[in-house]
């Protein structure tokens, strides 16, 4: 089933991201932990791309597994900031053969040794190339707060506008801490006629950890009410967890009463923790 057809019903929708292990003697255990998930039955499942496209064979692994043996609609990642465009057709292949529908589209992260590959440069050619090459729903990410890389905000909606216009049908946030944040963008791409459906990404932050990747890879803005949290409870791994947990499901609560349907939980691999989320909201969704 294509997303935008799930979106487009304009229920609450939860659904969760894993990632594919980065060497293959860890795939039983993340395919378990996918699988664990889900039977949980979200909306859908996104399955990440690693950097150069090296995890990309157990992204459509996993993919195909959550739709074939659970009957869950999988969302692939795709990015091409390291992949050639012979790269990005084999994958567009394989998941056409393998009857996946929907494709998260992004540009991706620059690896650390700065090689990228020269045939895309941006994720508005990746989504126009996807858009032209099969019958898929194509979702992108966009940054409430506004991507690392751009001048300003301004200049970053307007990328986003480009994927919009290169046929993208829905967007996923890059994760937030303040509910205000995404209020306020909300109101700002709206306010420039971006009108697909906006998906809000939330991280239940179970451990200090987190915090401090988080931070030094985009600069989230963390409330003080959340430092206090971290604060009180970041030194106790049982009571930060569970913290952490009632931390994002407030912030889910309050999306889904301000009329945001769309959550999607970066949940990390681990399926104790989504099935908590899904537990507290059982009476809402």
């Amino acid at each position: 089933m294509k997303i935008r057809d799930i979106l487009a019903k304009g229920e609450p929708t939860l659904s969760f991201e894993v990632f594919p292990p980065k060497t293959e003697d860890k795939y039983d255990s993340v395919e378990k932990a996918a699988s664990e998930i889900a039977k949980l039955k979200p909306s859908f499942m996104s399955v990440t791309y690693g950097a150069g496209g090296g995890t990309s064979q157990y992204t459509v692994e996993i993919a195909s597994t959550i739709q074939e043996q659970y009957g869950v609609t999988p969302l692939a990642h795709l990015t091409c900031v390291s992949s050639t465009r012979e790269k990005v057709h084999q994958v567009l292949g394989q998941l056409k053969e393998k009857r996946i529908e929907n494709i998260l589209a992004l540009r991706g992260d620059i690896p650390a040794d700065g090689k990228v590959e020269k045939d895309y440069r941006y994720a508005s050619e990746l989504i126009h190339e996807i858009k032209q090459n099969g019958d898929f729903c194509i979702g992108a990410a966009c940054y409430p707060e506004g991507h690392v890389e751009s001048v300003n905000k301004t200049a970053d909606i307007q990328h986003l506008k480009e994927k919009v216009e290169a046929g993208c049908d829905f967007v996923t946030t890059q994760m937030f801490f303040d509910n205000n944040i995404l209020y306020n963008y909300l109101y700002r791409v709206r306010e420039k006629g971006i009108t697909v459906p906006v998906i809000a990404g939330i991280m239940p932050v179970t451990n200090v950890a987190q915090i401090k990747r988080i931070c030094n890879m985009s600069g989230t803005y963390l409330p003080s009410r959340f430092k206090a949290i971290v604060d009180r409870f970041g030194d106790n791994p049982a009571a930060m967890k569970q913290a952490g947990i009632a931390y994002a499901t407030e912030q889910i609560i309050d999306l889904i009463a301000n009329g945001v349907n769309g959550i999607h939980i970066y949940s990390m691999n681990k399926p104790d923790v989504a099935a908590r989320i899904k537990d507290s909201l059982s009476e809402i969704l």
